[in-house]
């Protein structure tokens, strides 16, 4: 337990040590006007109380990724807390700030617009494709889970096919609505229920003091399947880590913040938090592998035996809610970054409802038609999972380059930035041509092409800037 409190100490301490300093490198500036106030439509532009915007900010980032992605991370050792900590305090953190922050600078302009803005028109273009994609995918993904999650606590009749239909249904709801209608009233209750299930978790860690691996006995990879700690893992523990889908989420927050003073503790602050439940999560799931062995390979019953077993009957059935919700509140608010991204793109008034209608039923038939071809049998839903994990990773890499270009224009600490974007460059640019969904090759050659791929990336920013003669 030593090499977790400290883990789990280190994440708060970054908060108010690191976090503060790259608030300070970005240069908040209080007296500027947001758009909520400058832009306000009653639909999207609205102004929320901070507290509330916070919430819904870590509930939109958390989905299944700090916990099943924990999960399933933890099986690589205590690998997994140090991927957790550096990865959340040194890039998902800073991503999430910089790039919620620039968001609201610029009137809460979508991610692909803010790419756009600092890698070129061209980049912007693909960008917005690429996005409406992930979007896509996300709310196809993170239907599946909480369905059957639903249909198991419900009588049989109601099957996941009904409960998918329900779903769909709040999804519209949702993505249609007023920001304040569903999502700033039900959303800070949700987050509430997750918190509630961290923090039971987390006391009962330090009850049980269960036997977890310690730093001192080296980075030993536990893996059973021997899948290499770089770059599975690092693409594996996506939320709790860094995460491009965050990005997309910030604007729907830049466009209801009071004043730019509260982008630290909203975006900053709600990836710190996301870390501590990632890490929490691969702590217990630790434990779990160690008394059951680590064959299993459904999160969600490793995530059913922990919360039973510590947490009781009550409380489980609050954290199984907690693990419904998570997913479905991160896949509407995918679709209403979707219709916001397209909407963007088109120049189309978000207003009245029929032009809201225009963009979405074409999304949502997308994502129907990925949730039929992933829920036909258990290997297309983990394939689907596969390239939409693989896709948010990449998105982290345009965005941290877009801020790195920024950060460069702007001549602020560029390094902030560029490292995480290095580093992000080769964890995807290695891991699509080692995974089975992408070329299968050798870990030895994907390790090449991906250093390659990463070098070349450097090399060329480093020209870019000498050319700029910045």
């Amino acid at each position: 337990m030593i090499t977790f409190t400290l883990c789990l100490l280190a994440l708060v301490a970054a908060y108010f040590i690191y976090g503060k300093f790259i608030e300070r490198v970005f240069g908040i500036d209080p007296s500027r006007q947001t758009p909520a106030y400058t832009k306000r439509d009653g639909v999207d532009y609205i102004p929320m109380p901070t507290w509330k915007i916070f919430m819904i900010q870590f509930l939109n980032i958390a989905g299944l990724g700090p916990i099943f992605g924990a999960i399933m991370g933890a099986k690589f050792g205590v690998a997994s807390f140090l991927w957790i900590v550096l990865g959340s305090v040194f890039a998902g953190a800073v991503h999430d700030f910089i790039s919620g922050a620039l968001s609201l600078r610029h009137d809460g302009e979508s991610l692909p617009e803010l790419i756009g803005r600092y890698l070129g028109h061209n980049f912007m273009q693909f960008m917005r494709g690429f996005t409406v994609v992930l979007m896509c995918l996300v709310g196809a993904v993170f239907v599946a889970g909480p369905a059957g999650l639903l249909a198991s606590l419900t009588p049989e009749a109601l099957d996941t096919t009904f409960w998918i239909i329900v779903v769909f249904l709040y999804y519209i709801l949702a993505t249609l609505l007023p920001i304040d209608k569903i999502i700033g009233k039900i959303y800070p209750i949700f987050a509430v229920a997750l918190l509630f299930m961290a923090v039971g978790i987390l006391v009962m860690l330090y009850v049980h003091q269960p036997d977890l691996p310690e730093l001192t006995e080296g980075l030993t990879n536990t893996h059973p399947d021997g899948l290499p700690i770089f770059p599975i893992m690092f693409v594996s523990i996506a939320c709790g880590a860094i995460s491009g889908f965050h990005a997309t989420q910030s604007p729907l927050m830049a466009r209801c913040m009071k004043n730019e003073r509260y982008a630290y503790p909203v975006f900053y602050g709600a990836m710190i938090v996301e870390g501590i439940v990632a890490l929490i999560w691969a702590a217990a799931a630790t434990y779990f592998f160690h008394e059951n062995g680590m064959g299993e390979s459904n999160a969600a019953v490793v995530v059913d035996s922990i919360t039973k077993e510590w947490l009781g009957t009550v409380g489980g059935l609050l954290a199984v809610l907690g693990v419904i919700a998570a997913p479905i509140t991160s896949g509407d608010t995918a679709f209403r970054s979707a219709r916001l991204i397209v909407a963007d793109f088109l120049r189309m008034e978000q207003r009245t409802i029929k032009k809201r209608l225009m963009i979405c039923v074409p999304l949502f038939a997308a994502a129907i038609a990925l949730l039929l071809y992933s829920t036909k049998d258990q290997a297309g839903f983990d394939m689907i999972w596969r390239y939409f994990a693989w896709c948010n990773q990449t998105l982290a890499v345009f965005t941290l380059w877009a801020l790195t270009v920024y950060m460069v224009g702007a001549r602020k600490l560029y390094w902030t930035t560029l490292i995480p974007a290095l580093f992000m460059t080769f964890v995807c640019g290695t891991y699509i041509f080692v995974a089975p969904e992408g070329f299968g090759l050798a870990q030895e050659i994907g390790l090449a092409i991906g250093a390659v791929i990463t070098v070349l990336t450097g090399a060329l920013f480093f020209r870019w800037k000498r050319k700029m003669g910045l």
